[in-house]
Order: C-alpha cells, then structure tokens, then sequence
C-alpha cells in the first residue's frame, strides 16, 4: 500500500477527486493494471494513500481491456461510478456502478453499458438538471464518428437506462483551436466532458482536445443555463499545457480546485491541482 505519497508520486490519467466526510477520494488505475480501479484518500489534498480497489470484476463482467476515467458521483444517497470499458466484440461504451462508500466495492447496475451499443462510447459524466433530472453527458468517440461528438442523453430516475435519444451538444470542430490527432486523417478528439455551475448561474463544461500544444482544456457554455440549451465553444483554452481531462471540485477550505493529468504523456501522468477563481463569468487558473 502507497502511504503518505504526494501527487508527484502517483501515476494516474484522468483524475477525479471526490470530497465527502473529512476525506478526499481519487480514482485511478495502478500501473500496468488495466483491470481494476482503485482508490486513494487525503485529508490535506497533499499527501495521499492508497486505501482500496473500489472495483474488480467478477468472471461474468462483459468487458476485457480499456477500463478507463473512474469518476464518482453522489446520487439518492449512494455513490455511482461512471467509468468506460471495452470488449473485442463490444463497442466502448459507459457503464455505472453503485456502491454504499465512497471506497467501494462497486458493482455494475446493468448488464452492460447505458451509451448506445453501436457508438463508440467514452468518458460519460453524471449531470442533474435544476428539476432533479439525471443526464449522462459523454463523447461519442472520433475513432467512429471522425469529428469527435459531446452528447447528453437523459436517464431514468434510477440511472439504469436511456430515456429518448442522445443529442448532440456540440462537435471537437466547434472549438476553433482543434487539430486533428492524425496528420491527414479526420481525428478531432473529444475526451473528459464534465460539468459545472458558475456562481452567476451559468452552465458550463470543460473538455478535452487537441490543438497546436498538445492536450488541453477548454471550455462550452450553454445560453440558458441548462442541458437544452445552445452551446458554444470558447475560444480561449482554460489550460494548454500538454495536460488535460480535468474536473472541478470545491475543497474543505471552501476554494475551487481544478484537476488534470499532466503531461499527457504514457506512464508519466500524474495529477496536478490549481487552485481557480471566477472573474466576469470567466473561470481563471489562480
């Protein structure tokens, strides 16, 4: 077991820290497992422990490799994790898991994932709209659909299924700094959407793509404040530094944090914390 290791220590792409009760809880994979998520805990958000494996999977689990980007959300009480899976004979897809702790163990809600099973899926987010309404925000993947897509589609009360057809928020392109991935091949990525409410009351999200730094941040906001809305892409990345897939968390000290992996970089990820403040409607890394 890792104790007391600082974030420089720990690999992890994708990180998503969870506050609740006292604690902090990060959500990773361990290197060279692709098999398991696991989880680590801090009080101080500096130095952390690996406490427990929040999901392993039973012999009957439909997926074999890619289990990607664990995040946890709290929901009726319980904790969900939304988390991207992959099958040779199975598209990507989000699947969410339920749990009574914050540690785990996890255990899937449905047979298989809840993103449409002829769409590469990936990266699925839990959002509740202003009348309690549970969405899942998601990236309909590039390697199928070439411009990589961010798409909502509503839930059932439960989580456990589709109600209507995704739609299509916005694509990569609509970013204007986008680069394709592959040198002459369409390869606009979408990664990493999570969602965020303003102190004005706006509806944002940050994503992840590529333009001419590599990896980044930037951010879509909705013109009324909700899913439904119209969304736009801003021009200006909110980070450009060859890191990204990040999420928003406001700690016990009452500040917001921003965290992603940084470099984006295979096995030399790791997660790296900024402190953000609102200026104008305008999220800004302290």
């Amino acid at each position: 077991m890792i104790q007391n290791a600082t974030l420089d220590k720990i690999y992890i792409r994708d990180p998503f820290i969870l506050p609740y009760d006292g604690y902090y809880y990060m959500y990773g994979k361990l290197r060279g497992n692709d098999t398991e998520f696991v989880v680590y805990e801090s009080k101080t958000l500096k130095e952390w422990s690996l406490c427990d494996v929040a999901f392993r999977p039973d012999e009957y689990f439909w997926a074999e490799y890619d289990f990607w980007a664990p995040e946890v959300h709290i929901y009726n009480d319980k904790f969900y994790m939304f988390a991207s899976f992959k099958s040779k004979d199975r598209c990507r897809g989000t699947q969410i898991l339920v749990s009574d702790s914050p540690k785990g163990p996890f255990v899937p809600i449905t047979e298989y994932p809840v993103t449409p099973q002829h769409w590469e899926c990936l990266d699925g987010t839990l959002y509740i709209d202003k009348h309690g309404t549970p969405f899942m925000v998601f990236c309909h993947e590039w390697l199928q659909c070439g411009d990589g897509e961010i798409c909502s589609m509503e839930l059932s009360a439960d989580l456990k299924s589709p109600v209507g057809e995704p739609k299509v928020l916005w694509k990569a392109s609509d970013f204007i700094g986008c680069r394709d991935l592959i040198h002459g091949k369409e390869s606009k990525v979408t990664d990493g959407p999570f969602m965020y409410r303003m102190e004005n009351g706006e509806l944002i999200c940050i994503w992840s793509t590529f333009g001419s730094n590599g990896y980044m941040i930037v951010t879509s906001r909705s013109d009324n404040g909700e899913i439904d809305g119209n969304w736009s892409v801003e021009e200006e990345p909110l980070f450009d530094s060859q890191g990204g897939h990040g999420m928003i968390f406001t700690g016990f000290d009452g500040r917001r944090y921003l965290v992603l992996h940084s470099p984006n970089d295979g096995g030399n990820e790791r997660a790296v914390l900024f402190e953000l403040e609102e200026n104008e409607g305008k999220l800004i890394i302290k």
